[in-house]
């Protein structure tokens, strides 16, 4: 499928992104500006700072130069790939990261809330819990990144619950050294996602407010709890 979905020329982009609260950014990664200095000050601050291996991810997974030193929010753009979810996404099988965007911040809740409901609802005797996340915007380019907005909700790779064939996509896409993927919403049907296979598009990444999610035998509620200054 993948050489049947147009290149997209590029443009900048603002998007949004939620990630849970219980996961704080990794300073290291805000504290250096190129490869050369992370290495060194990576080592040590390994040697004293016995975390730090299980903070950064598997650091083995991403190239040096694939990760956007320098600029703000270095961590969020970085994590998806050292951090990875073993049982897999809609693009990916567990044996690669994704950094996931929406065109709008509802969107993202849409597509958080529908997953955090999906797993939750699984454990057993969960009757009332909250949920925290940090809502975060994001700035990119999607320069040389597919377009799959033109395929139709009915296709496959739009699959509610079944990610066969979006994840051959996402090999692919992966496989082809692309940088990402634009796809329509499946939690918010009419609103645009991206899947990034790679942090380097990511000028920015800043925190914009907190969310909770509310579970009382499903999601009852969601609600903006902390709006950052200026917001």
């Amino acid at each position: 499928m993948l050489n049947s979905l147009a290149v997209l020329e590029g443009e900048s982009l603002l998007a949004y992104r939620l990630v849970n609260s219980k996961f704080p950014p990794v300073a290291l990664f805000e504290d250096v500006a190129d490869a050369a200095d992370f290495e060194v000050l990576y080592q040590l601050q390994a040697m004293t700072n016995p975390r730090l291996r299980n903070e950064m991810g598997q650091l083995e997974l991403i190239a040096r130069d694939e990760i956007p030193f320098g600029i703000t929010g270095c961590s969020y753009a970085t994590a998806p790939f050292t951090h990875l979810n073993p049982a897999g996404s809609r693009f990916s099988d567990g044996s690669f990261g994704v950094l996931y965007l929406a065109d709008r911040m509802d969107t993202a809740l849409a597509e958080v809330r529908y997953h955090q409901e999906h797993y939750w609802s699984k454990v057993q005797g969960l009757n009332y819990e909250r949920f925290v996340f940090r809502g975060l915007t994001c700035r990119f380019t999607d320069a040389e990144m597919r377009d799959a907005t033109a395929v139709p909700l009915s296709d496959p790779i739009y699959a509610s619950d079944d990610y066969s064939q979006s994840r051959q996509l996402g090999h692919e896409v992966k496989r082809e050294t692309c940088p990402g993927l634009r796809y329509n919403s499946v939690r918010s049907p009419g609103n645009t996602c991206w899947a990034l296979m790679t942090p380097r598009p990511v000028a920015s990444i800043i925190q914009a407010a907190h969310y909770e999610m509310v579970w009382n035998d499903q999601i009852v509620s969601v609600n903006q709890i902390k709006a950052m200054p200026g917001q």
